[in-house]
């Protein structure tokens, strides 16, 4: 099942926290994007502000604030304001994030020279994967 698509600024803003992550695979700090932010825009930038944005207390940035966000998280500028390309841009910051992950990248690396029915027998398989451990994960 997949996640919905971010609409409101505090989801797209969640959802970068969510996806986009250190290369070990730990969430960025509040801090650690603030500072980020603060360097690029030469602007107030706070951890405490950018904690504000994420859970929704705050939610007018300036276009400046916003711009440096996207450079953090290396999204263009438009999946904060526009929807139809912050649609499209979720959909590629959820692929990024599986990417990241290791052992995604190793399989999917691995399938780029597959033909079309060995894909088709490697998806067969990951659903057949996800139902047993969604019936699993329900305790049937």
């Amino acid at each position: 099942m997949t996640e919905p698509r971010p609409t409101t600024l505090t989801d797209r803003i969640e959802r970068l926290f969510q996806v986009v992550r250190r290369p070990n695979g730990d969430q960025h700090s509040h801090e650690e994007v603030a500072r980020a932010c603060r360097e690029n825009t030469g602007e107030s930038f706070s951890a405490a502000y950018l904690w504000q944005l994420r859970t929704g207390r705050r939610d007018n940035p300036t276009k400046r604030h916003l711009e440096a966000l996207a450079a953090f998280f290396q999204v263009p500028p438009a999946y904060f304001f526009d929807d139809e390309q912050g649609k499209a841009l979720a959909e590629e910051i959820e692929l990024l994030g599986a990417l990241r992950n290791s052992a995604v990248r190793n399989l999917a690396l691995r399938a780029v020279t597959l033909s079309e029915e060995g894909l088709g027998t490697v998806t067969d398989i990951v659903e057949a994967i996800k139902r047993r451990e969604s019936m699993r994960d329900r305790g049937e």
